[in-house]
């Protein structure tokens, strides 16, 4: 892991700290390629080109921002979606484990 990032997330509690790193996990196994991750602007984010996906930590949820989110609204009705199309997930809630995959693939690959 980036140690920008590992410095960034270690600010929150251990139950962030977890559903960050399921998510990170989801997303590099999402894709066949190596993703780039890096922190922009302040954000932990994971690029494959021009694309990425941005993982944004709360003290109680995190926000994913993925391009292919919208496509997919309709399989995540029990989640919150932001007005700005930022997916919602709270440490009470279980990880869409099959969407998301769809999500950062299709986000990353195009």
């Amino acid at each position: 892991m980036n140690d920008n990032i590992k410095n960034y997330i270690e600010k929150y509690n251990v139950e962030i700290q977890q559903l960050f790193m399921e998510l990170r996990k989801l997303i590099i196994q999402s894709v066949p390629c190596e993703t780039e991750e890096k922190l922009w602007a302040k954000i932990p984010s994971y690029y494959i080109g021009d694309r990425f996906v941005r993982v944004i930590p709360f003290k109680d949820h995190i926000n994913i921002e993925a391009t292919a989110i919208m496509e997919h609204n309709f399989q995540l009705d029990q989640y919150k979606i932001t007005p700005k199309g930022m997916l919602q997930i709270y440490l009470n809630q279980t990880i869409p484990t099959n969407v998301l995959q769809a999500i950062f693939n299709e986000t990353l690959l195009g």
